[in-house]
């Protein structure tokens, strides 16, 4: 029996998920989670063989999630299940060790079927989802430069952007500048879209 650990924080898509994986003979739904930290706290307590995510949801995202799986319970593999497949979501998973990667429109049998490949040992990721990813390419961007369009996004002022990040202005300002030249973007607004669009940040 395979023993698996689902987080989604949408009530009615993680029961869907929870009964569709109960019509498998060999899975088990072992708990269910609504948030990061909740998915933590059931897969520390239930030591399951795998770990369903969603990307994103309250608290630690999904592939915050696995990054401390792998850490702390390397037996469990992760599958990670999104409505927002992003090419460098993509990246950042498989970074973290996550060994699975599905959009949500996936049927609870090609669910369960990835389900016992990764608990298995194998890989499954969505070939839409690969496909975009390889052809997105890596971020041109540093750490410190996304970390600036991130503090950007929403259109702060250049202070405030600086204060939440331990910059001085003009340091950020240059970091805005270098990433719009590798983005090609002419405003900050669309560097940060542009990064958002393609899962950079």
């Amino acid at each position: 029996m395979i023993r698996i650990v689902v987080a989604e924080d949408e009530h009615l898509i993680r029961e869907a998920l929870v009964s569709l994986l109960a019509l498998e003979d060999d899975l088990e739904v072992v708990a269910q989670a609504a948030s990061g930290d909740e998915a933590l706290a059931m897969l520390r307590k239930h030591t399951p063989d795998v770990a369903v995510l969603d990307l994103q949801m309250p608290g630690p995202s999904g592939i915050d999630v696995a990054r401390t799986v792998a850490s702390e319970l390397p037996g469990c593999a992760c599958v990670i299940v999104t409505s927002h497949g992003l090419p460098g979501h993509l990246k950042q998973a498989l970074a973290e060790g996550v060994r699975g990667f599905v959009p949500k429109t996936i049927s609870g049998a090609g669910l369960a079927e990835v389900i016992r490949t990764v608990q298995a040992g194998g890989r499954h990721v969505d070939p839409a989802l690969a496909a975009d990813a390889i052809a997105a390419g890596d971020s041109p961007l540093t750490a410190r430069e996304a970390d600036v369009l991130l503090a950007a996004d929403g259109g702060a002022p250049v202070e405030d952007i600086a204060a939440r990040v331990s910059l001085s202005p003009g340091t950020v300002r240059n970091y805005l500048s270098s990433a719009q030249g590798k983005l090609g973007a002419t405003t900050r607004h669309e560097a940060v879209r542009i990064a958002r669009e393609r899962g950079w940040i």
